[in-house]
């Protein structure tokens, strides 16, 4: 009788213990636009720093950036819903410390479609698709960027189990 308890109380334990997050790195393409799309909406960067961002993500890069300094794009949580009821829903909620910003529309179907390409795992509820990451770090280096050797954006988050 007491190895069935056992057995039991560690079924629970399993069954009932917090996911732990996975570490995951991405670079290129992929980094520099999810910083991009994050970083223009931050609270924590200057505007020069988001107009920078702005011109790389659209392709162009005739701008003034200090040699050597870097783009530091961080992010406590990230969170993008997609409806598959409402299939014009479309938001995400960042927070950045204590200051937090909801996208909805293109700019969430943007960033959801973004976490989706660089391999974020959607979870699903009731009518709708999640993708959500943590612990986000993206440095930038414009003018590695501006070099086009495929360098230059690197990014670091958690995701959930």
């Amino acid at each position: 009788m007491k190895s069935k308890t056992f057995l039991l109380l560690i079924g629970s334990f399993v069954f009932f213990a917090p996911h732990a997050a996975s570490a995951e790195t991405v670079n290129g393409s992929g980094a520099l636009t999810l910083a991009a799309l994050v970083g223009t909406v931050s609270p924590l960067l200057s505007g020069s720093e988001k107009g920078v961002l702005r011109q790389l993500l659209d392709g162009r890069a005739k701008f003034a950036f200090p040699a050597g300094k870097t783009i530091c794009v961080q992010a406590g949580k990230l969170t993008c819903r997609a409806s598959n009821v409402d299939l014009k829903s479309h938001s995400c909620a960042l927070n950045f410390g204590s200051h937090d910003v909801a996208l909805k529309g293109r700019r969430a179907h943007e960033l959801y479609a973004t976490l989706a390409e660089i391999g974020v795992a959607p979870d699903g509820a009731a009518g709708s698709t999640f993708e959500a990451v943590s612990n986000l770090k993206c440095t930038i280096d414009p003018g590695e960027v501006k070099r086009n050797s495929g360098g230059g954006a690197n990014c670091d988050y958690a995701q959930p189990n």
